[in-house]
C-alpha cells in the first residue's frame, strides 16, 4: 500500500507574478496534482514559470465535493497543491474545507508561505498595527454592514478589511457614520502597475470617492477605538448634544464637531440630525 502524499497550500502573487517565491515554483513543479480555485488564473502562473501540470478547479461552489476527490487522491500517494486565484489560501479565499478534510484523514498539510493582502497592506498603512484584527469583506446586504460597523465601533485593535470597487463608496459612507472620522490607509491595486497607498481620513477619502469612480480592488486599514471607555451613547445621544450645545449659543458647525469629539461619530450625521432636532 502506498505512503499518503502531502497537501501543499501555497501562497500565489497578488498582482506581481515575479513575486511567487522560489520555493513555490518548486512546489508547483514537483507536485502531481495542482487544486485551484480558478485553473485559468493558475495556468497563467504555470506559464510564467514554464511548468506544465495536471490542474482540477476547487472553488467555493464545488469545494466539499472536491475535497473528497482530492483527499482520495493524497491518501493513494500523490501529492497536491493547493493555490488561490491570489495571496494566500483560505483567508477570504476557498481552501478551507479541503484542510479540514485532510487533516481530519491525517494527512500532513505544508504552508508555503508567501504574498498576503493583509499583511502587505499593514506593513505600509502607518497606523499602529502590532495589533489588528482582520474583518475581510463586510456582508453584503446594506442592514447586515451596518450592524457588523456598529459591532465594531469598540474595537480596539486596528482593522483590516477587503473591499470590491463598485461597494466602497457605500462602505466608506457606513463606515464614517459608525466609527466617526478616523484614519485610513486605503491601498489599491497592490503591487500591480496601478498600485496605490494613501493615508488620509475617513471623510475625506468619502468625499474622493464620491467624485472619482473607484477602480480596482482594495485593502482598507483602519485605526481603532482609542476613545472613552463608555461608549454606548448612540448617534442619536450625539446629535441631542449638539442640538443642545447649539440651543446654548455654539454654532452648529462647532456643536457637531464637539459631538464627534465626544462620541466618536461622523460630524456630518451629527449636524444632519442635530438641525432635524432644532428645527
Amino acid at each position: 500500500m502506498n505512503e499518503p502524499g502531502m497537501l501543499y497550500v501555497v501562497a500565489t502573487p497578488i498582482g506581481n507574478l515575479d513575486d511567487l517565491s522560489p520555493r513555490a515554483a518548486r512546489t508547483l513543479e514537483e507536485v502531481d496534482l495542482i487544486a485551484a480555485e480558478d485553473t485559468r488564473v493558475t495556468a497563467k502562473i504555470l506559464n510564467h514559470i514554464g511548468v506544465k501540470k495536471s490542474l482540477i478547479s476547487c472553488q467555493k461552489y464545488n469545494e466539499r465535493e472536491r475535497s473528497e476527490q482530492i483527499v482520495s487522491r493524497i491518501l493513494a500517494g500523490e501529492n497536491v497543491a493547493f493555490c488561490s486565484d491570489a495571496g494566500t489560501p483560505v483567508i477570504s479565499d476557498p481552501g478551507g474545507a479541503l484542510v479540514a478534510k485532510a487533516l481530519d484523514e491525517g494527512v500532513r498539510v505544508v504552508p508555503v508561505s508567501g504574498p498576503s493582502a493583509v499583511v502587505s497592506a499593514l506593513s505600509v498603512c502607518g497606523i499602529k498595527c502590532d495589533r489588528f484584527c482582520f474583518e475581510g469583506f463586510l456582508p453584503t446586504p446594506k442592514g447586515g454592514r451596518r450592524e457588523r460597523l456598529e459591532e465594531l465601533r469598540a474595537e480596539k485593535r486596528t482593522m483590516v478589511f477587503y473591499e470590491a470597487p463598485h461597494k466602497l463608496q457605500r462602505t466608506l459612507n457606513d463606515m464614517l457614520n459608525a466609527f466617526g472620522d478616523r484614519q485610513i490607509t486605503i491601498c489599491r491595486e497592490m503591487t500591480k502597475l496601478h498600485e496605490e497607498i494613501w493615508r488620509t481620513n475617513l471623510a475625506e477619502a468619502k468625499s474622493y470617492y464620491d467624485d472619482n469612480p473607484p477602480r480596482g480592488e482594495y485593502v482598507l486599514v483602519i485605526e481603532g477605538y482609542n476613545g472613552p471607555e463608555n461608549i454606548d451613547v448612540t448617534i442619536e445621544d450625539a446629535a441631542s448634544m449638539a442640538a443642545d450645545l447649539m440651543a446654548g449659543g455654539m454654532s452648529a458647525s462647532e456643536a457637531a464637531k464637539r459631538a464627534a469629539k465626544e462620541t466618536g461619530f461622523s460630524k456630518s450625521e451629527i449636524y444632519r440630525m442635530a438641525g432635524d432636532i432644532k428645527n
